[in-house]
């Protein structure tokens, strides 16, 4: 591990997991150079980070952020940060396993907001859809319940004979 690439590699990687409480572990072999080009695109337009990396420096770099994550570390592996969009960044991976017939990249398991999370609970948080979609929902359902409101309480004023303000101003 003395080599000075390495070292250089591990610093890069270890700065890159600065800051970082969301992370999925993934295997990329059997992508086309193509597809993984793809895929980076689609994770950077999500808010997220592809990372390939020597398992023995991944292991390095998130033992030194407290994690371990050893056994996942089998076979080739790839760190796929995400930075804002925990969701959209495994939507991303979940559309690109689906989008061809062996399942790359597959899921190994990862850290979703400090926690260690296992393959099932991506799979759920990629089903979630991104987190902008997710906002927009609750915002419209807020916006229904306030409508509601806000003609109970023009009904009950009118049942109490106000009528409204503006009525009485004109």
């Amino acid at each position: 591990m003395a080599n000075a690439r390495n070292q250089q590699n591990l610093s890069s990687l270890q700065e890159s997991l600065t800051g970082i409480e969301t992370f999925y572990v993934v295997d990329y072999q059997g992508l086309t150079a193509g597809q993984l080009s793809r895929l980076r695109k689609d994770i950077r337009e999500r808010g997220g980070q592809l990372i390939v990396a020597k398992n023995t420096l991944i292991h390095l770099a998130l033992q030194g952020s407290g994690q371990d994550f050893s056994e996942t570390l089998r076979g080739p592996s790839a760190l796929v940060l995400a930075q804002d969009d925990p969701a959209g960044v495994a939507k991303a991976l979940s559309d690109a396993a689906k989008g061809n017939d062996r399942g790359i990249p597959a899921m190994k398991g990862g850290l979703v907001e400090g926690r260690r999370v296992d393959v099932a609970v991506i799979e759920r948080l990629a089903s979630l859809g991104s987190k902008q979609s997710l906002q927009g929902e609750f915002v419209g359902v807020l916006s229904s319940h306030l409508s509601s409101f806000v003609g109970i309480l023009e009904a009950y004023q009118e049942k109490l004979g106000g009528g409204s303000s503006a009525e009485a101003q004109g």
